[in-house]
């Protein structure tokens, strides 16, 4: 055999991440982030979607970013196989941040026995080896640290259903001997969220309060050396620590309940803790309102008694008004949700059904930043609430679930070229193309034996009534979601 010619020679090895066990194939940018203005004329005037957002030194690709969402798959704690390919799938669509879900610090903080946790150093492998992944394609991703309260030591919403599909009519509180923890289950007072349903709660002393704390700054010493990105702290849904800034669900008479004062108390004292421990991006997560309106009346009452709690029930006023504390703590972003404290709640359900929360909270605080989910499932609808100055980052759950790419997809319909995985780059030539020079990319992709109109990439899009596809090789748009959405938020 005789040597290949010089010119054949292709004398590069493959880039590759360093230090990461396995050969991974390195990223040149952000999975998700702008390509070079420059060479892509189209990106020199960025839709808001797409601008790169900076704090405490940890740069954000873009604001699409994926909230947490519980998957019930955790084994004693720590995660599992399902949670690599899960936050690692995300991770090679271009997601601008991802969020663990909620995380327990204590093991009586998680809602089932089957929910991640944090309590211990046993945890740590396990999320570092998703977090290095993650990194090693340069993504973001932060924990939210949570407590169940009283809604802990039930069972997950899909092994339930199971059950209640095949005619079970009894209650909801995992026993002991299926790795529950019904007679611990701790709360700001000794009110069951469901009476006759979920666990009995029992009012959590001061010296288990102090205990939380010394756990709540164990499990942030963790996050640190698992190499997390940002932290946040759940204070929403019904939680424990909602439960306490709630008059609905907190009727304490020691420090830490009765006004408002005292009842926002301890998710201070937490916000405290995580600032002073904690370096990089720190978020809160709140419910933003009970929606008890209906049931209640006004949140503030207009003729309080004498001793009696100002607030009837939890919502926008008080949310406001403890945004503000928050950040003058030096939380960096408040993520804004709403419900799940009350069952008399009645959300007034469709299309961002929560932005006006997060456009509120906005308008009527200084010096932090507002999240807003809920309801947004399309790159326009997203994009305008950031154009119009509602929020200043857009979190996605259910959407993350049902279209994985959004964030490449959003990117192709706002008109901008993001960087997609080097893996996964020829499902994106429709969208990679230098405006003023396509017969490039059109002549790179033959090179390679693709075809830029391959897999519909090259097929005019069209839009059908119905929003249905069709089997005639066109791309159609999404129908638009409907005006009132029937799920539960």
């Amino acid at each position: 055999m005789t040597k290949a010619a010089a010119s054949n020679v292709f004398p590069f090895p493959a880039p590759r991440v360093d230090d990461y066990p396995t050969y991974l194939p390195l990223q040149p940018q952000p999975i998700g982030s702008l390509l070079d203005a420059d060479e892509y004329k189209q990106n020199q005037n960025p839709p808001k979607l797409f601008e790169e957002m900076e704090i405490r030194g940890v740069k954000f690709p873009n604001k699409a970013w994926v909230a947490p969402m519980c998957q019930y798959s955790a084994d004693n704690g720590h995660p599992t196989d399902h949670h690599f390919v899960h936050y690692g799938s995300m991770a090679m669509r271009g997601w601008g941040s991802i969020m663990v879900e909620a995380t327990g610090y204590v093991p009586e903080g998680r809602i089932t026995p089957e929910c991640l946790g944090i309590w211990d150093d046993a945890h740590i492998p396990d999320y570092t080896r998703i977090v290095n992944y993650v990194h090693g394609l340069k993504g973001i991703i932060g924990i939210q640290l949570a407590h169940a309260g009283r809604k802990g030591s039930t069972p997950a919403p899909f092994v339930e259903g199971q059950f209640v599909e095949k005619g079970w009519k009894g209650g909801s509180t995992i026993p002991a001997e299926n790795g529950g923890w019904p007679t611990s289950v701790p709360a700001p007072s000794a009110i069951s969220f469901k009476g006759g349903d979920y666990p009995d709660p029992i009012e959590a002393s001061v010296e288990y309060l102090e205990s939380l704390k010394k756990a709540f700054v164990d499990a942030i010493e963790r996050c640190e050396k698992i190499g997390f990105d940002f932290i946040e702290i759940h204070g929403a849904h019904g939680y424990f620590i909602h439960e306490f800034t709630d008059p609905i669900s907190n009727k304490r008479t020691d420090a830490y309940g009765g006004s408002f004062e005292n009842r926002i108390r301890l998710p201070l004292e937490l916000a405290k803790i995580a600032r002073e421990k904690w370096s990089k991006p720190l978020f809160y997560r709140v419910s933003a309102s009970d929606w008890l309106e209906e049931d209640l009346g006004p949140e503030k009452r207009a003729n309080a008694t004498e001793g009696e709690d100002e607030w009837a029930w939890w919502g926008i006023e008080q949310t406001t008004l403890f945004t503000q504390k928050l950040a003058d703590l030096g939380v960096d972003l408040i993520d804004v949700s709403s419900g799940g404290n009350d069952l008399r709640q009645k959300i007034k359900l469709g299309p961002g059904y929560q932005l006006h929360f997060a456009d509120h909270i906005k308008k009527h605080t200084e010096n932090i930043l507002v999240g807003t989910v809920g309801l947004i499932t399309t790159p326009h609808q997203a994009n305008d609430i950031l154009e119009e100055n509602k929020a200043d980052v857009v979190f996605f759950a259910r959407q993350v679930l049902r279209d994985i790419d959004f964030p490449l997809e959003a990117a192709l319909e706002l008109g901008v070229a993001a960087s997609p995985a080097v893996q996964y780059q020829h499902a994106w030539t429709r969208m990679v193309v230098k405006r003023n020079a396509e017969e490039v990319n059109h002549k790179t992709s033959k090179e390679h034996g693709v075809d830029a109109v391959q897999g519909q990439e090259g097929h005019k899009k069209e839009v059908h009534a119905n929003g249905n596809g069709h089997a005639n090789g066109h791309v159609n748009k999404r129908a638009p979601p409907p005006e009132v959405h029937t799920s539960v938020p």
